[in-house]
């Protein structure tokens, strides 16, 4: 059985019986309410008519005074201990209750009896005849009228059961349409998919918040996911299988021509070292970068720490400085406790980057500057190199980009360098700043958050 069905059948099943037990709780509350009232009342009527009689001191009044007390749809009767003497007396529409054995009680009693398929409501009550001893007055009242008003009742109950299942039903189909629509939407979409090779998402309607909905954004955000790391995993596939090309073949050719003269020739051998040499380092760096980029923002692992930004900036730019023997020009314009919370390696990571890039195109000294603006810390590189031109800007932190193709490739570039530094900016949440001035240089500035 499908789930719409099941969810439609339970709830129709579970409304139907709560509906059930509610209307033979009210029938059965207003059939026992009535049915006492009815039998109190004749209970009542029988003590006041005793009471009445009592004060009576003549025995031959005594038909008289049953006649007169004698209920409309009822019987009135005096039963003695010996059952001699009866006096009874009934409505015309009741002779026939004339006919029932009396029988005498020795104590008050009230009840409902079945007499001819008809319901009465009973009462006795002892009485003192004018001789001194003692009798029952007994009366005896149909009821009738009451049950059949509850079997209107009855009928108004059942009639008002039957017509409320109707919105019952439907109000559980609806409810199953409700539930089962993401569902059905999602099973639709995750179809499409596997028969496309696209990636889909749930149209999400108006800004619900129930669990509905946000089942429909926790499916969409996975599909982001899934279609982030697929294009990463392609991406990474193409420009891997793009870019490890020609080392590959660099590193091909010269073994082969190793292979060939290079035991005759110390010159070409000492050549073809360095070039495999060179290229197999290329390939080892592009590679890791390449696996960087090939994560998503959410598997960087980060371990964020309080970090003392004027500490780590003086340790980073001493070991760049002593790394390559570049003069860089620190000008550092922060508080010397200034705390930054950020993951020191990555930020370590993404300095090196542009200050890499700084040493590649300028022969001249880095300047470092670090200042505190508008509650933002910011951290600039500027270096007096080749500069971009500015239709170019916005493509240099695109992946295999290279401005000067021909000097990247001599010194070993990838073009994946600044494509590394735009994914640890986003990661750290740093904002990354480029101008640059073709024949000028460029300034790159990172805005921390205090």
């Amino acid at each position: 059985m499908k789930l719409r069905n099941k969810i439609n059948l339970y709830t129709a099943v579970l409304f139907s019986v709560l509906l059930l037990l509610m209307n033979l709780s009210i029938y059965f509350l207003f059939s026992n309410l009535i049915l006492e009232s009815e039998t109190k009342g004749v209970k009542e009527e029988t003590e006041k008519i005793a009471e009445v009689f009592n004060q009576s001191t003549k025995m031959a009044e005594e038909g008289e005074f049953l006649r007169a007390y004698v209920p409309i749809d009822g019987m009135i009767r005096i039963i003695k201990p010996n059952r001699q003497g009866t006096l009874t007396t009934t409505s015309p529409t009741e002779i026939e209750l004339s006919k029932e054995d009396a029988i005498y009680y020795t104590g008050e009693i009230s009840k409902r009896m079945m007499i001819n398929h008809r319901t009465y409501a009973f009462a006795s009550m002892p009485i003192i005849l004018s001789d001194g001893n003692v009798a029952n007055l007994q009366i005896m009242k149909n009821i009738e009228r009451a049950i059949e008003n509850l079997k209107i009742l009855r009928i108004v109950l059942i009639t008002v059961t039957l017509i409320a299942l109707i919105p019952v039903f439907i109000s559980s189909r609806l409810l199953s349409d409700l539930l089962i629509k993401p569902v059905t939407s999602m099973i639709k979409t995750m179809t499409e998919i596997k028969q496309s090779g696209q990636f889909k998402r749930l149209p999400l309607e108006g800004k619900s918040k129930d669990e509905l909905h946000e089942m429909g954004e926790t499916f969409n955000h996975m599909i982001d996911l899934l279609e982030t790391n697929f294009e990463k995993q392609k991406q990474f596939v193409s420009n891997a299988s793009h870019e490890l090309k020609t080392p590959l073949t660099v590193i091909e050719s010269y073994a082969s021509l190793l292979k060939r003269r290079g035991m005759q020739e110390p010159e070409l051998f000492a050549e073809s070292i360095e070039a495999i040499h060179s290229e197999a380092i290329r390939m080892r760096d592009m590679t890791e970068q390449l696996l960087l980029l090939a994560k998503h923002n959410e598997q960087w692992n980060l371990h964020m720490s309080e970090v003392n930004l004027n500490e780590f900036l003086k340790q980073t730019l001493h070991a760049f400085q002593n790394a390559y023997n570049r003069k860089i020009i620190f000008n550092n314009e922060l508080q010397p406790s200034l705390m930054v919370d950020t993951d020191e390696q990555k930020l370590k990571q993404l300095m090196y980057i542009f200050l890499d890039n700084a040493r590649k195109y300028s022969d001249k000294a880095i300047t470092v500057a670090a200042r505190i603006k508008d509650g933002q810390v910011f951290i600039q590189m500027i270096d007096q190199g080749i500069g971009i031109h500015k239709d170019e800007l916005p493509k240099v932190f695109d992946r295999f980009y290279r401005v000067d193709k021909a000097r990247n490739r001599k010194s070993g570039g990838s073009g994946l360098g600044l494509s590394l530094a735009k994914e640890l900016g986003e990661v750290l949440d740093i904002k990354i700043d480029l101008e640059s001035k073709e024949g000028i240089g460029t300034t790159v500035t990172l805005y921390l958050q205090i």
